[in-house]
């Protein structure tokens, strides 16, 4: 049997800690946590679950502190959770699968009959493997990928690893309080289960894509994320994002003009909320659903704003 072991980053998680790590406490062999000195009660949580936590100091971008809680795992295979997340009993019973069959991409067809869905390119036939795929390659193009997604290209353009060694989890994101299934939010696909050794995050961007090395694969059961419950704990973490998104602005040294204040306070905004609200079906998760749309597209006038308040000090 392969080992598992499951690491969060944690801030201030008293609230979650506890449900997320109950959710995996039969499932990992080891949870490491690296918290970035939290004031509340994060810590104790965590260690009352048998949790070895370090606490590290908050630098440029929390996905370093998430890497480092990669590094010091020492399973066989990882599953990176955030504090908000929790793992379904299903969930789990397929990572137990997955964590110990042989992954050699010519044994696709027996874990398929398994219930794991091929790794890239999934199958086109069936629902939900379209939806998986297509938000693969939505990645591939956010990234800027020509290849799909995890596949080293060698100097020749072609696969330098054949090796199945991350899976994209779907994700079945809940907002206030009840799951949100269309607006573009769902599968919300996150790389989250790979062998140890074999991936990692850049540390470069808050919605990066984790770096791997060799094939990566879907599962096909949910990842329940519950990050924002109530309106309030929402607009904290818009807060959060915006300001991450402004230093990002800063790093890129977009111009302060005319054209990119229209661009970020008009076009990109009302772009998102048809997107997400019509093209979506935003509208079948009825006042949720437009309530995420419309916020989901502030997001980008609030960030410029943020970043031309800082470049014109």
């Amino acid at each position: 049997m392969n080992k598992l072991s499951v690491v969060l980053a944690t801030k201030n998680e008293e609230t979650n800690i506890g449900p997320c790590l109950e959710s995996v406490k039969d499932l990992a062999d080891e949870i490491v946590v690296y918290d970035e000195f939290s004031t509340d009660r994060t810590r104790d949580i965590a260690k009352r679950y048998g949790a070895r936590v370090f606490k590290y100091k908050h630098r440029t971008n929390f996905h370093q502190t998430k890497q480092r809680a990669i590094n010091r795992a020492s399973g066989d295979w990882i599953l990176q959770l955030d504090a908000d997340e929790r793992v379904t009993a299903k969930l789990a019973k397929e990572i137990i699968s997955v964590i110990n069959m042989d992954l050699d991409i010519s044994h696709h067809p027996e874990y398929l009959k398994n219930g794991v869905i091929l790794p890239y390119p999934v199958p086109h036939n069936s629902y939900p493997t379209k939806l998986f795929s297509r938000h693969q390659r939505l990645i591939e193009q956010r990234e800027e990928i020509n290849h799909p997604v995890g596949v080293r290209m060698d100097s020749r353009g072609v696969d330098a690893e054949r090796e199945v060694a991350a899976f994209f989890i779907p994700r079945l994101n809940y907002f206030l309080g009840a799951p949100l299934r269309h607006a573009g939010v769902y599968p919300d696909g996150v790389i989250r289960l790979f062998k140890k050794g074999h991936a990692r995050l850049p540390a470069k961007s808050v919605h990066e894509l984790m770096e791997v090395d060799g094939e990566v694969g879907w599962l096909g059961s949910d990842l329940e994320h519950h990050d924002s419950p109530t309106f309030s704990r929402y607009l904290d973490r818009a807060n959060r994002y915006t300001d991450l998104i402004a230093e990002e602005f800063k790093v890129k040294k977009v111009p302060v003009n005319l054209y990119y204040m229209f661009l970020y306070t008009v076009h990109r905004p009302l772009f998102t909320f048809l997107s997400l609200y019509i093209r979506h079906r935003g509208f079948l998760d009825g006042t949720r659903g437009f309530i995420w749309s419309a916020f989901s597209a502030l997001r980008f006038p609030i960030a410029y704003f943020k970043y031309y308040q800082s470049v014109k000090k």
